[in-house]
Order: C-alpha cells, then structure tokens, then sequence
C-alpha cells in the first residue's frame, strides 16, 4: 500500500532532505482559519523536522473570524500569510501593495454551496432562485462568480454566522461551506447535505495561496524558497503518509478539533485532489499558472471587480514552484 511504504520510519527519515548547515531564519506564517486538516502540510513540516531541516524555525499562528492576517502581512507583522483564494492577492495588486503570491497549495478551492437534499436540487443554477446564506466577505468573493456566470442576484443573500444551526433548523435553507467542514458537520446531524463544489461548476480561484512581501523575495529569496519547498514536503508526508504528527499539533492548537473532522478533512482532501490535482499533479504541489491568473482575473474584470486594465501579474510571482519538490518521493511510494 502506498501509505504503508511512505509511513515507514526510513524513508520519513529520507524525507526529511538533508540542507547544507546554516543559520537558523525565524518566521512567522499567519494561516487563513483556526487550526485543521487543511493546514495539514505545515503542521507536518513542523511535526516531522522538515522546516527545521530547511534551517527555518516557524511560528504558525491561527486565523480565524476576527483575524486580518492580510493586513498584518502588508504591515510587516507576518512573514508569510496565507489566503483562502485569489481575490486577496489581486487586491493586493490593485492597491499597489507589495504582496506577493508565491505558491497555491490547493488547486481547487473547498468552497461550496449546501442545500438540503430532501430539496431535489441538482445542479448549482437550480439554486439560482434560493436564499442564500453567506458572510461579508464572501460577499466580496466566490459570490461575485457567481454572480456573473449564473445570474444570481443580492437579493438571495441572507446572513451567515459560521453557526450551521439556522441551515439544520429550515428544510428550504442553503449556506455557503468548506468541502472539508460544514458537509461532515451537518451530516453528523443526520441530516444529508447536497453539495455543490464551485471549483467544478468554472470557479477558477487558488486556494491557500502562501503570501509574502517583495520585501522578502528581494532581500532573501533562498529563505523563500527553503520556506516553500519545506511546505510542499509537508503536504506529501501529510498526504500520502502518517497524518498524525501533524494532527497532535493541530489538536493542541485547536483542541474544538475532533479525530473524526480530521479524518474525514484529510479523506477529502485526497479524494477531491485539492492539493495535487491539476498542474500541481504534473509540476508539483504549490503550482500556479499565467493563464489560471489571467482566466480568473478576467471573470472578475466582468464583474467590474478590478478594471480592465489592472496589473493583475503584480499579484504573483511563479519563480518559487514547478519545480518538482518532494515528487520523486510520491512516485518512489507509489511504485
């Protein structure tokens, strides 16, 4: 079995990548939520030495809703922050911020729409007509999308509090989610969820894109790309080997995080290739492209979002990825 080859304690060892002797850098990453399954990659690049390997010591600080990692990043406050899709870093652009994305470790963003599959919906345009519960800044985000390319209206919008209670309580209710959470959180309920998942109706957006600074990219790129290549390892171990070094750090630091949610993030995380599908399954984890960018960029455009004439390619920087990191030991397992 694949995992059984890559969980075994020599080659976690050979995973571990010997880097020439050097100084310890310091970090600080900031993440986009409270810790979980879909920070796996970092908590494990912790967990097993990767990062300690790369000569990096990492602080990894939680998100979550009252958290502006985004800000603190463009402050100077993080080192590396990562956001939940693609809208972020062309803000960045557009307000001339000398932030950069330098990786997209999801290929395919989680977000969802859930109904009730009592509903009989189908299809995401059968939602079309539904009220909708979202929050503010998804409002400003996958809704926009949505929006453009199947027609739906403001109107639809009601509030969303990250509270699944309003959704199980109607039987007519839809609410925006996560793949990897609210599905196994309303099912738990008894309750069948239909979901929807954006990324398969044209919803082009990265997800978990690791940000940092032009700052940080001029003044030590090796930093940069020893961070990168450390977390691309880490999502392969957390992948396709033992998930749970990594599952002990996410419990301490979140301990509202159940052994079931995890294992049912990590199975979905694998089944639905949120990580290494795509380019990522040719090029590597991390992977992004120009004309990804440039499809995205353009739906927003549409939806006079950005102007027409926007910089968008200030948002990224594709120097860092493509590079293969880590693959020759996935290949090496799965053979």
């Amino acid at each position: 079995m694949l995992s059984a080859i890559i969980a075994s304690p020599a080659l976690l060892v050979w995973l571990s990548w010997a880097f020439p002797a050097q100084a310890v850098d310091s970090i600080t990453f900031g993440t986009d939520w409270r810790a979980q399954a879909e920070h796996g990659g970092y908590y494990q690049a912790k967990a097993i030495g990767l990062y300690e390997a790369a000569g990096i010591e990492v602080t990894i600080r939680q998100g979550g809703p009252q958290v502006n990692h985004s800000q603190l990043l463009a402050a100077g406050r993080l080192d590396f922050g990562l956001s939940p899709n693609s809208f972020i870093p062309l803000n960045f652009a557009f307000q001339k911020i000398p932030v950069v994305s330098v990786a997209a470790m999801f290929q395919k963003d989680p977000a969802v729409l859930i109904a009730h599959a009592s509903q009989g919906h189908t299809q995401l345009a059968d939602l079309r007509d539904e009220k909708i519960m979202i929050s503010p800044d998804t409002r400003i985000g996958f809704w926009r999308f949505l929006k453009v390319r199947y027609g739906f209206t403001d109107d639809q919008i009601t509030p969303y509090t990250f509270n699944v209670a309003p959704f199980l309580a109607d039987p007519t209710s839809v609410q925006q989610g996560y793949l990897t959470s609210e599905p196994f959180v309303i099912g738990e309920t008894g309750i069948e969820p239909k979901v929807f998942l954006l990324a398969d109706s044209g919803y082009a957006s990265y997800a978990a894109v690791i940000q940092t600074s032009q700052r940080l990219i001029n003044r030590n790129p090796d930093l940069v790309q020893r961070f990168i290549d450390a977390s691309i390892k880490g999502w392969y171990s957390y992948l396709y080997a033992d998930p749970s070094p990594a599952n002990t750090l996410i419990k301490q630091e979140n301990p509202d995080m159940s052994d079931e949610q995890l294992a049912y993030s990590h199975e979905i995380l694998r089944r639905y290739g949120l990580v290494d599908s795509g380019d990522a399954s040719l090029e590597g984890i991390g992977m992004m492209s120009r004309a990804r960018w440039k499809a995205f960029f353009e739906v927003m455009a549409e939806d006079n979002i950005f102007p027409n004439d926007l910089d968008y390619a200030r948002a990224y920087t594709l120097d860092f990825i493509g590079k293969r990191v880590g693959m020759d030991v996935f290949r090496r397992g799965a053979d």
